[in-house]
C-alpha cells in the first residue's frame, strides 16, 4: 500500500529497530507518525531526537504516547512489580487474562483505548512481546508455590499470593489475550496492515545456545521466549488468515541487532551503575561447609566509584563490552544484523513488496540472518572500540550481561593470559603449574582488574582451590530461593567450570591445550584457500591473545554452540 498520507502508529519506537523505523519511513510522507513507548520519558526523548533530525516535520507530525499495552488503561503507568505485589491490582490482571473477553474487557484494555485514540492506518509492532511475556519467569513463580506447599509453615494469605502471582505470570493465557484484543481493535478502526517484528528468541541459534543466564543450557526462561514467539507467530498466521483482519506481516530477525553507539563511560545494569568492590587475597573466603551465595558480610571493600569502560549499545539488549561484542558477532556464533536493514524489509513489505522475510506466508525460509552490510562494519566497530581503549587506557573485556555467566569467566580468563604472557605461543610453552603461579601474581597485584571481575559477579577462585576472592553477588550458582548450598568436590568443579575464574593448575592446562590445538589446526592445514575460516592471520600468528575470538572458538568447537545456518 501507499504510505503517503497515512498515519503509522510504531509500537516500541525508542527502542533500536523501532527508531530506524521512525527515520527510514519519513521519507515516504506519511500523514504523522506516532511513536509509543514503555515510559513517558523514552516516547519523547524518541520523538524529540526525530524532531530535531527532521525539523521541518512539523510539530505535530511525530506523536509521542506511552504505557504498557498489556494491561488495562487505568493501569497503563502502573509498573508491573507494584501491579503483582499489589492483590486488588493483581485481581484486575487476572481477571482481563482469564476472564472471557467481553466487550467491557475489549474497551477497557490500553490498547485498545491506544488503537481507537489514534486510529492508525498502519502499525508497525516492535515491541519485544515474548520477552516481556516469558521473562516474567513462570518458573520462579511455580518454585515459589510448590517451596510454601512442601514447607507447610505458609499462611493462607501466603499460599493465596503465591497462587496468584504464579496464574498471573501464565504465558499462553496473557499471549492469547493480547492478540485476540490486537485483532479486535484494529478490525473495529479498520487498520489497513499491522506487520510485527519478532524473534527466534535464540537470536537464529539452536538449543546449544551458549548465550543464557543461568547455568542450565539453555535456560527453561530462555526457551519459554522462543516457545511464546513461536506461538505468537502461528496466533499472526492465524490473523492473516481472517477476512476482516488488517493485511498481517511478521518480519523475525535471527541474529543479534546491532548497534546504538559506542562509547566510554558508566557501566550500567538495568539502568542502575554497576559499582566496583574489591576482595583483597588476605581476606579471600575459605571454601568449607557451604557457600552463601549472597553475602552480606563484609569480605569485600566498596571502592566509591563506578564500574567505566569501553562499551557498545545494543538497545534493548543492553551494553557489551568489546570483547563479548567480539565473541557474540564472530563467525560460527550468533552474528548480528543492522536495524537499518530490517526497517528497509518492513517498509518494502508494506508497500506490497517481496522481501522473503514475511514468515507469516513463508514460515520455513523468512528470517533475517547475519548480513554482508554487519560483516562489513564489524572490523569497523572492532576499530572503534579498540581506539577508544586506546584512549581510555583501558580494556574492554566483560559487563556479564550478554550470558553466560561462563562467557565473561572465559574472557577474563584469556585476558589474564595475554595480561601475564602475552601471546598464545607462550602460553603453550609454559607449563601448567606455571600458568597458575603467574597469573595469581597478576591477580594479587593488579586491584583495578580484580575488582572489575568480582564486581560484575564473577568470583576468583585462587590456585589453592578454597580461597575465593568475591563481591556481594555472585552469578554462579544462581540464587534460587536457598541462601546457602553445600559445598562438594563436585558442586565447586561445577561453579568454576560455569561462571568463577578459575586459577587452578588443571583449569590452565586446559587453555593450554586449547592454544596447543588451535595451533596444531591452523599449520596442520597450510592452507591459503577458503576452506580455512581460521587461519594464522585470524589468529595473528598466535603472537597475541584476543578473548572475544577465543570464547567464540571454544563455544563454536569445543562446547558445539555453533549456528548451523547463517
Amino acid at each position: 500500500m501507499d504510505i503517503q498520507n497515512r498515519s503509522v502508529l510504531v509500537l516500541g519506537g525508542w527502542g533500536l529497530v523501532g527508531s530506524a523505523i521512525c527515520r527510514k519511513i519519513v521519507a515516504h510522507n506519511p500523514k504523522k507518525i506516532i511513536v509509543t513507548s514503555l515510559l513517558e520519558s523514552e516516547a519523547k526523548d524518541a520523538v524529540e531526537t526525530l524532531r530535531k533530525e527532521f525539523p521541518n516535520a512539523g510539530k505535530d507530525y511525530f506523536v509521542p504516547w506511552w504505557g504498557n499495552i498489556f494491561v488495562r488503561h487505568t493501569l497503563k503507568d502502573t509498573p508491573r512489580n507494584e501491579i503483582i505485589e499489589n492483590r486488588a491490582k493483581r485481581e484486575m490482571l487476572i481477571d482481563d487474562m482469564l476472564e472471557e473477553l467481553t466487550t467491557s474487557v475489549l474497551e477497557r484494555s490500553t490498547l485498545f483505548q491506544m488503537l481507537s485514540k489514534f486510529k492508525p492506518d498502519i502499525v508497525i509492532d516492535c515491541i519485544n512481546s515474548a520477552t516481556g511475556i516469558a521473562y516474567q519467569d513462570i518458573f520462579h513463580s511455580a518454585r515459589e508455590v510448590r517451596k510454601a506447599i512442601k514447607e507447610g509453615k505458609a499462611n493462607t494469605e501466603q499460599i493465596i499470593d503465591a497462587t496468584e502471582l504464579l496464574l498471573a505470570t501464565q504465558y499462553t493465557p496473557q499471549l492469547i489475550r493480547h492478540v485476540q484484543i490486537f485483532y479486535r481493535s484494529m478490525q473495529k478502526i479498520k487498520t489497513k496492515i499491522y506487520v510485527k517484528i519478532g524473534t527466534s528468541g535464540t537470536g537464529g541459534m539452536g538449543l546449544n545456545i551458549p548465550y543464557t543466564h543461568s547455568e542450565e543450557r539453555p535456560s527453561s526462561v530462555l526457551l519459554s521466549k522462543s516457545a511464546v514467539a513461536g506461538a505468537h507467530t502461528m496466533l499472526l498466521f492465524l490473523m492473516g488468515r481472517t477476512p476482516d483482519a488488517p493485511i498481517t506481516k511478521e518480519i523475525k530477525p535471527t541474529a543479534a541487532i546491532a548497534w546504538k553507539k559506542i562509547g566510554y563511560g558508566e557501566i550500567k545494569r538495568r539502568g542502575k551503575t554497576i559499582e566496583l568492590v574489591d576482595c583483597p587475597p588476605d581476606q579471600g573466603v575459605t571454601l568449607k561447609g557451604k557457600l552463601t551465595l549472597r553475602e552480606d558480610k563484609k569480605q569485600w571493600t566498596k571502592l566509591n566509584e563506578p564500574l567505566r569502560s569501553v562499551f557498545i549499545d545494543t538497545g534493548e539488549n543492553g551494553i557489551f563490552s568489546r570483547a563479548e561484542f567480539e565473541a557474540i558477532a564472530t563467525p560460527g556464533q550468533m552474528q548480528y544484523v543492522t536495524p537499518e536493514e530490517i526497517a528497509d524489509h518492513v517498509i518494502y513489505e508494506i508497500q506490497g513488496g517481496n522481501t522473503g522475510h514475511d514468515v507469516i506466508n513463508a514460515l520455513d525460509n523468512a528470517t533475517t540472518g547475519p548480513t554482508y552490510r554487519a560483516g562489513f562494519l564489524f572490523d569497523s566497530a572492532l576499530k572503534q572500540l579498540r581506539s577508544l581503549e586506546r584512549k581510555h587506557n583501558t580494556h574492554s573485556i566483560a559487563f556479564e550481561m550478554l550470558g553466560p555467566p561462563r562467557l565473561s569467566k572465559l574472557l577474563y580468563e584469556a585476558y589474564l593470559l595475554q595480561l601475564a604472557f602475552g601471546s598464545m605461543r607462550a602460553v603453550a610453552n609454559t607449563s601448567a603449574k606455571e600458568l597458575a603461579s603467574r597469573l595469581e601474581a597478576e591477580i594479587k597485584k593488579n586491584k583495578l582488574v580484580r575488582s572489575q571481575i568480582i564486581s560484575i559477579g564473577i568470583p576468583i577462585l585462587l590456585s589453592d582451590g578454597k580461597t575465593l576472592l568475591r563481591g556481594g553477588d555472585i552469578k554462579i550458582p544462581p540464587y534460587r530461593g536457598e541462601n546457602e548450598l553445600a559445598i562438594s568436590p563436585t558442586s565447586l568443579n561445577l561453579w568454576a567450570h560455569d561462571g568463577w575464574v578459575d586459577l587452578r593448575a588443571e583449569n590452565l592446562e586446559r587453555w593450554k591445550k586449547r592454544f596447543e590445538m588451535i595451533m596444531d589446526d591452523v599449520t596442520s592445514a597450510e592452507d591459503s584457500s577458503s576452506r580455512n575460516l581460521r587461519n594464522k592471520e585470524f589468529w595473528n600468528n598466535f603472537e597475541e591473545i584476543e578473548p572475544g575470538k577465543l570464547a567464540g572458538w571454544i563455544f563454536s568447537e569445543e562446547e558445539k554452540g555453533k549456528r548451523m545456518k547463517s
